[in-house]
This record gives structure tokens, C-alpha cells and sequence, in this order.
């Protein structure tokens, strides 16, 4: 009698873009064509189907996970005898550069935003949380934006424990991909939104990512639900290198932009500077501090050609 083969344990559930698209359960799609065109990324094809088959389902379960926890707190409240103070729930989403996250972190918001609870729904990225350009170059760090070491991380972690300690109104600097930098005096205010996205590269990792700065807390203990965007490296590296000769061809040609100069390079040696970004700082950060978290996510969206996602993962 020959044995059927078992694939060896694993803490997820696997589903295909067919099995996870049918538990959308007829839920109707609140987003028009014209919505999602200024939903999508750069050099992102985002389309009706997708947005139905993969972010439509994954909104009706977050909407799941939230009423459930907005029941644990009633809960609390009951035993305690205490009247309600809203605490936000906090939603990671981290993946690679190029890789599509802030995307997927507008369409979560503007689905959610819509479910007929008429949830309010705040976004913020970490990139604000970089330490200014002018400390990086002071500490040489130029070349490692990004990586752990580049962060603010007890601000960051500061303003997500006052988040979801439901302080009324908390402050996130911002940041400015034309100038590449965190913009000066400019600050994004947070007042107990019902629930606060936060997307980034470093959503997922925990205090030993940051030796040069030990604490004992991190962003992803404050995370209730967390979502890793994943793809294959080549793939990854065909995004950036795309998405920059099209930033090339716009955002670059601004005079006020930090890469003003690239503007004016060939296609061709667009490509090999894209390509040498990529092989030295975000592949490399990739490799040493984004894809080791992936594990650590609640759900994992795992993507193909043309930033389709073929496969979920979700922790069981």
C-alpha cells in the first residue's frame, strides 16, 4: 500500500487566487474604475478584478477581526465597569521596496472606510520616521536609507504606544519623496481614528533588528492584524527598475526634486544605475531586513507578474 505523501506542517492556510476570491460572499464592490486608477503605483496594474478577487475578501475579513475585537474591549469595559475610550485598531503592512504596499494600504483604506459601519480609517506611513537627510549623511547613512539603523525607531514606536494607548491626538512627521527627506514643520495629526493603517518596510521587525538603539518594545507589539506584500526577488527587481525610468520620465523632471539629475540620463544608463541601487542598497536590505519578517505576518499576499496576487496566506 503506498502512502500518500503529507507536506510537513505550517502555521498558515494556504489558498489560491480561486479559493480565496470566493470568499469575497457577494460582498459589493464600493470603488469605481476611476477610483482605483488613483488608488494604483507607479508601474502597478491594479484593475476591478483584483481589487474584487483579492482586497475585497481580505477587507470582509479584516471587518471580522475588528468587530470581534471592538466585542473584547465591550468585554473588558463590562468587567471593569468603565465607560469606552476608542482605541484604534492598528494594521501593519511591510514587503519591499517597489513591491506594491502603499497600494495595497490606500485600497484597504478606502474599502474599509466603506463598510456600512462607516469606520474611520487613517493611513501613515514610517517613512516619516527616517531620521532628515542631514543626520544621515552626518552618520554616513546615506547609502543605507531604509535599513534599521536609518530610522527614528523611538519615535516611531513612541507615536504607535500613544496610538493605541488612544491618546486623543497624536502627531507623525511626513515625508517627501520629491525631496526625498522629511519635510520640515510639516506633521500628519491623528485623532482616534477607529482604525490606523501603518505601512512600511519595517512594520514587522522587532527590537533585535535594532542594535544600535536596544529598547524592549516594538511597532509590530502594538499591531493587531499584520500583512506582508510578497514577491519574487526578479520580479521585484523588474518593479524598481521600471517604476525609475518612469519616475525619470515624471517626477524626476520636477527642478525641485532630489533626483533631479537622473532626468537626464539614457534609457540605458537609467537601467544600470536602477539596477546598481538595487543589487546595493534594496535588494541587499531586502535580503538582511524585510523577507527574514515574513514569517512573523498575520497574512501573506504573495504576488506574480504584473503585481497579481496568485496566492494568500493567512496564519491559522
Amino acid at each position: 500500500m503506498i502512502k500518500a505523501v503529507q507536506s510537513p506542517p505550517t502555521p498558515y492556510l494556504q489558498f489560491s487566487r480561486k479559493q480565496w476570491a470566493a470568499l469575497r460572499n457577494s460582498v459589493p464592490l464600493t470603488l469605481t474604475e476611476a477610483e482605483i486608477v488613483k488608488l494604483k503605483g507607479i508601474n502597478e496594474d491594479l484593475s476591478l478584478e483584483e481589487v474584487a478577487e483579492i482586497y475585497l475578501p481580505l477587507s470582509r475579513l479584516l471587518n471580522f477581526y475588528i468587530s470581534s475585537n471592538l466585542r473584547r474591549q465591550a468585554v473588558l469595559e463590562q468587567f471593569l465597569g468603565t465607560d469606552g475610550q476608542r482605541i484604534p485598531y492598528i494594521i501593519g503592512i511591510a514587503g519591499s521596496v517597489a513591491v506594491g504596499k502603499s497600494t495595497t494600504a490606500r485600497v484597504l483604506q478606502a474599502l474599509l472606510s466603506r463598510w456600512p459601519e462607516h469606520r474611520t480609517v487613517e493611513l501613515v506611513t514610517t517613512d516619516g520616521f527616517l531620521h532628515p537627510n542631514s543626520v544621515l549623511k552626518q552618520r554616513d547613512l546615506m547609502k543605507k536609507k531604509g535599513f534599521p539603523e536609518s530610522y527614528d525607531i523611538r519615535s516611531l514606536v513612541n507615536f504607535v504606544s500613544k496610538v493605541k494607548s488612544g491618546t486623543p491626538r497624536v502627531t507623525a512627521p511626513v515625508y517627501s519623496h520629491l525631496i526625498y527627506d522629511v519635510v520640515p514643520d510639516e506633521q500628519k495629526v491623528i485623532s482616534q481614528p477607529d482604525i490606523l493603517i501603518l505601512e512600511g518596510l519595517n512594520v514587522l521587525q522587532s527590537g533585535s533588528d535594532y542594535n544600535q538603539d536596544p529598547h524592549h518594545v516594538f511597532v509590530s507589539d502594538f499591531v493587531d492584524f499584520s500583512i506582508y506584500v510578497d514577491a519574487p526577488e526578479t520580479l521585484l527587481q523588474s518593479w524598481y527598475i521600471n517604476r525609475f525610468l518612469k519616475f525619470r520620465q515624471g517626477a524626476f523632471s520636477d527642478p525641485d526634486s532630489y533626483f533631479h539629475h537622473y532626468s537626464q540620463l539614457s534609457e540605458q544608463e537609467a537601467v544600470a544605475i536602477a539596477s546598481q541601487l538595487w543589487s546595493e542598497i534594496n535588494g541587499l536590505n531586502l535580503q538582511q531586513n524585510i523577507l527574514p519578517t515574513r514569517e512573523r505576518a498575520s497574512l501573506i499576499l504573495g504576488k506574480s507578474a504584473n503585481h497579481a496576487v496568485e496566492r494568500v496566506r493567512l496564519r491559522k
